[in-house]
């Protein structure tokens, strides 16, 4: 137990050489010295250190083939440290000044697939993961047979998912909350981006409840059209999901707005 302290002591004293030794690297004024630390730390994994150095000399050296990897180890470096919005961006710069680099191909995916770590869970704004599903797509149609182009793909699928779950959950908040006009319209527009989506039957339950729903608490001239609106989306409904599971619950709706509609025309 007393060779304890002694190392711990020892590892102290090492800490405090290596942050001397970088913070003498870090004042020098040879780039050269600097470049080759910067190098020296990457290949260390040590990628706060080498990302200080590389940002420190990049601007001086901009033109020269030393540029290039710098470039292209300090985008790595940030998304390494998990700092992913400075790594899309330097991934993103890497690709449009060095378009004819041998690791053009390479960091084309990393700034994809930087932005993909930006994605958010599904309930947040997800500006970012269509911006990563572009991303994506846009390297699959340059770089089709692309070693990294399987997992691309695999990951505008995730993506998508993503996208599917939140507009299903928007569909039943609206739903839930009773803004029916806006709901039919987040209905149709979820039948038409997501046509083989687990939720659209579902949703095409939530949108006959919504219709006939919406038809009791309109001004009594537009109700029989909103009846009728209902009793088409139920014919839709039961031509589409003949053993649907909601198949009771939907039935129930529709002999009522039956009802309804005849009660208008015995009025008349």
């Amino acid at each position: 137990m007393r060779g304890i302290p002694s190392v711990v002591f020892i590892l102290v004293l090492l800490g405090i050489a290596g942050c001397s030794k970088f913070r003498k690297i870090q004042k020098s004024g040879d780039w050269k010295l600097k470049y080759d630390a910067a190098i020296e730390y990457y290949e260390k994994q040590d990628y706060h250190r080498a990302s200080i150095l590389f940002e420190d000399i990049l601007p001086i050296i901009r033109g020269t083939t030393e540029a290039e990897l710098g470039n292209f180890y300090l985008a790595y470096a940030y998304f390494y440290q998990k700092q992913y919005i400075l790594s899309a961006h330097h991934f993103e710069e890497f690709v449009r000044i060095y378009g004819r680099s041998e690791y053009v191909m390479e960091a084309a995916y990393m700034y994809a697939y930087s932005l993909y770590f930006q994605s958010p869970d599904y309930q947040l704004d997800q500006t970012v993961t269509y911006e990563a599903i572009a991303a994506m797509q846009n390297f699959i149609n340059k770089y089709s047979s692309s070693k990294y182009a399987p997992d691309a793909d695999k990951i505008i699928d995730e993506m998508q998912r993503k996208l599917e779950k939140k507009a299903y959950e928007q569909c039943r908040l609206y739903y839930k909350i009773r803004k029916y006009t806006s709901a039919l319209v987040v209905y149709d527009n979820f039948r038409n981006d997501y046509p083989d989506s687990k939720y659209r039957e579902e949703v095409a339950c939530l949108k006959i409840k919504t219709s006939y729903n919406y038809a009791k608490v309109s001004i009594p001239s537009k109700q029989k059209e909103r009846y009728q609106n209902t009793i088409d989306s139920y014919e839709a409904f039961v031509q589409r999901y003949p053993n649907s599971e909601y198949l009771r619950e939907v039935e129930k709706i529709y002999k009522d707005s039956i009802e309804k509609i005849i009660n208008f025309a015995n009025q008349n």
